[in-house]
């Protein structure tokens, strides 16, 4: 039977069945659903209280409600945490906490997203536009080893390292009593985003059980805690919570009580590489008992008798901005516990409720259940290798969303190498902002899995970025338009650290400003575009200052550069024009084009871009049949072939100039590269290679990787990614990984089901994004679709696809079109 859609028009259109698809199907009349706008506007008011006003604008927008949670969307253990990438993990976007859901002690670790170590400062090196020349010449000779000397001398940043991001501390819940316990449970139930753990002390008539909960408001900006304990046997019989509550933390800091109710923990911040440390930093934290009795000793506060109590935690810094340290933790905090504490728990946790699941429940992902899915989660990543829990995918995929929702919501900073968690004053890396792909990583399931508005700390970022850069364009390059390198921080120092093997990248900014531009091409959304263009173009601008021309071909390439992390030769890295660059810069070019266009804007700027396009170094194949890395045919005698990068493949994903059915032998290339560096790797590595194998529309290939995120030797027993140790990205890289498996779109198609693996033979996805503002659902049975819906959010033309089944369909904003595989 031939595919039939009905249209407008009641036209039908021929086309080929595949093995998964059968017939499209018709348009139906739905509601509109509403563009998201992001405003970059600086507003002289708290970040919590922009926040919170943001979420109270949007709750009367939420339009539909999913289904109601099951045990699919829960982590569940039989055991208190151990260690940290045990615990669970909750958040609001600015205040995070580790829940350990011990018995005779709960430890809370608490984190605050602008406690950074250090202060504002500016890391420009007021050598490196004398020596740029001859870096340069060096390099153009083939002498890369003189030119990374050179680059190590005088182009780095000072200081050459930046700041690290740092726990507040430890909220300790101290109780007597409960030597042996039964029927103990700890959960994370992500459709809630609430933390519990239960358990029974005692026997017969005379058992309690003792139960916290912990969920971290987004409405109310604090982190609350309910600690009841009840008498099952004995109704009517109260006064059995009785705790100590205490406070720590490595920080400079001191605590004390004011009253017999609050707690406070406060310090400052300390410096790092030379940086003094300019932040003044506050954990307020107020106790209210129902019943009992509360008794404060200066350092803890006593609770003792009461039928339940409920802990309110705020905290706060002095950070403002980037340049900016005035602000007053203690007033924040008052102002916001005061609120807080006007409200009854029930209260609180119903609007917390409700703002979480506005997002969390626009997608869902169901993979079928089996006796698997019932064990608990640390048992089900242990055995996932057997392939009998399809589930856990879903479950894994349904945490990213949960991660990303709870460490970046408008009106917070980004989500950084560990989101917001993080226990340390020097953590891995800082747990800074690593942009050569990881924090881009962060944000790869923002728009395809629904979750747009949790990419605007991304977008508040970049705009900061184009200020300090700014600044580093014009003094280290003598060039106009801003650049950024390979990381940066709460401080947005965007110079060159670390080292020259990895830190002499000036790629970072343009990769960001892609996802401005991927942004609009999911929305439409002209009033975005029309802030994030400059930032677009002010990137492209230094590119078009700086880039040199290649002796050998007349290619337009950087210089110097890198692929990142990975050397060429021995340790050297330094090089001109790596294939990565080329990519980055084609979208970046082609973005502020279209941009340029699309809003009538700056004519000239738009033909030089064009040219300078024109004459980009192309993505080259090498003698292996492999995507080249660089400019020379280097990829077979690299000192490290199976290096966790795969930096040269951007143009796969996430670019779009290399597809399966544009640019056959480029996909080919791809292919041929992924197989010479090896499927296994770090973490957020293994999340990438799985999106660049769903690309190729190999599904069993891409399956075999999720099966290597998905083990204790990857993910950590809370699903935390294990790199090791533990960083976010690699849980968000394999979240859009399951995303790009089941629906992508390209070039103007949205395609269906095109890498679905045999282990995931009947299933269903709702509410996944596509370009061009369409909202996608999907169900499938015995490896076969059986209904696609697409949603038109603006309105438009799209051609819908499903194996060689194509149909091209117009919908109106509001419209739904069905392809019905029955």
């Amino acid at each position: 039977m031939t595919p039939v859609v009905s249209d407008h028009s009641g036209g039908a259109a021929d086309g080929a069945p595949s093995a998964r698809c059968h017939r499209p199907g018709r348009l139906l009349p739905g509601a509109s659903l509403p563009a998201l706008l992001f405003d970059f506007s600086e507003m002289n008011i708290p970040r919590s209280l922009a926040a919170a006003c943001f979420i109270a604008a949007a709750l009367p927008a939420i339009a539909g409600v999913a289904d109601s949670a099951s045990n699919a969307n829960r982590l569940w253990y039989r055991s208190p945490a151990a260690q940290w990438v045990e615990a669970l993990p909750v958040g609001n976007g600015r205040l995070g906490a580790m829940v350990f859901g011990g018995i005779h002690q709960e430890r809370l670790q608490l984190n605050e997203d602008t406690l950074w170590g250090g202060g504002p400062y500016d890391p420009i090196n007021p050598e490196a536009l004398a020596a740029l020349p001859e870096v340069r010449r060096l390099i153009a000779a083939g002498d890369y080893a003189a030119a990374q000397a050179l680059t190590q001398q005088k182009l780095m940043a000072r200081p050459m390292r930046q700041m690290p991001y740092q726990t507040v501390g430890d909220l300790m819940l101290t109780f007597a009593g409960a030597d042996a316990v039964v029927d103990y449970r700890r959960e994370l139930d992500l459709d809630t985003a609430v933390a519990t753990t239960s358990y029974t002390s005692g026997t017969g008539p005379w058992a309690v059980r003792h139960v916290r909960e912990v969920f971290a408001s987004p409405v109310d900006q604090v982190i609350v805690v309910r600690v009841t304990a009840a008498q099952p046997g004995r109704r009517g019989v109260g006064g059995q919570v009785g705790f100590t509550l205490g406070v720590q933390s490595p920080q400079a800091s001191g605590s004390r009580t004011e009253g017999d109710d609050v707690l406070i923990l406060e310090g400052r911040n300390g410096g790092a590489e030379g940086i003094a440390g300019a932040l003044k930093f506050q954990a307020r934290v107020q106790v209210l008992a129902e019943g009992g009795s509360l008794r404060a000793d200066g350092q803890q506060i006593h609770v003792s008798g009461a039928r339940s109590a409920l802990i309110l935690i705020a905290a706060a810094t002095s950070f403002r901005r980037y340049d900016d340290v005035s602000g007053d933790p203690a007033a924040l905090n008052k102002v916001t516990l005061a609120a807080a504490a006007g409200k009854a728990y029930d209260q609180l946790l119903a609007t917390h409720t409700a703002e979480h699941q506005r997002l969390f429940r626009r997608s869902a992902l169901d993979l079928g259940h089996t006796p698997a899915a019932d064990l608990p989660t640390d048992e089900r990543v242990r055995r996932f290798a057997a392939g009998d829990d399809p589930s856990l995918a879903a479950l894994y995929f349904h945490y990213g969303r949960y991660l990303l929702i709870s460490s970046s919501r408008p009106g917070t900073q980004p989500a950084n190498l560990q989101g917001i968690w993080n226990d340390s004053l020097t953590p891995p890396w800082e747990s800074k902002y690593t942009i050569n792909i990881n924090t881009e990583m962060n944000y790869w399931p923002a728009e395809t899995t629904n979750l747009a508005e949790c990419a605007e700390p991304l977008f508040g970022l970049i705009k900061d970025l184009s200020e300090t850069g700014a600044r580093m364009a014009k003094v280290n390059y003598g060039a106009s338009g801003w650049v950024a390198h390979h990381n940066t921080d709460l401080w947005r120092a965007t110079g060159p650290i670390d080292g020259a093997p990895w830190g002499m990248w000036p790629t970072g900014g343009a990769w960001l400003c892609t996802h401005l531009w991927e942004h609009y091409r999911f929305s439409g959304d002209r009033e975005f575009l029309a802030r994030a263009y400059p930032l677009m173009k002010g990137s492209a601008q230094f590119f078009l200052d700086t880039l040199v021309t290649e002796p050998k071909h007349g290619w337009l390439v950087t210089s110097p550069s890198l692929s990142p992390e990975n050397p060429h030769h021995g340790d050297t890295s330094i090089v001109a024009g790596p294939t990565m660059d080329s990519q980055i810069l084609r979208e970046l070019f082609t973005a502020c084009i279209a941009s340029a266009e699309i809003l009538g804007q700056d004519t000239d700027l738009r033909a030089r871009l064009v040219a300078a396009r024109d004459r980009l170094a192309p993505t080259q194949i090498g003698a292996q049949g492999q995507v080249q890395e660089w400019l020379e045919d280097w990829d077979a005698t690299v000192p490290e072939p199976n290096h966790r990068h795969t930096s040269h493949l951007y143009g796969l994903f996430p670019g779009n100039q290399i597809d399966v059915r544009t640019t056959p032998a480029l996909a080919a290339a791809a292919r041929r590269s992924l197989e010479l560096r090896g499927d296994d790797a770090t973490g957020w590595a293994i999340g990438w290679r799985l999106n660049l194998w769903a690309r190729l529309h190999d599904a069993e290939r891409a399956y075999d990787i999720l099966k290597l995120l998905l083990r204790p030797e990857r993910t950590y027993p809370n699903l935390f990614d294990a790199h090791p140790p533990f960083q976010i990205d690699g849980n968000f890289g394999g979240t859009a990984g399951i995303a790009e498996m089941l629906v992508q779109s390209l070039a103007g198609e949205i395609e269906f089901l095109p890498a679905l693996p045999a282990a995931w033979p009947t299933g269903s996805v709702r509410g996944l994004r596509a370009r061009g503002g369409w909202e996608v659902d999907v169900v499938w049975r015995e490896g076969k679709l059986v209904e696609a819906t697409v949603r038109a959010v603006q309105g438009g033309t799209v051609s819908l696809r499903c194996g060689a089944a194509t149909r091209e369909v117009t919908l109106a904003a509001g419209e739904v079109a069905r392809w019905d595989g029955r």
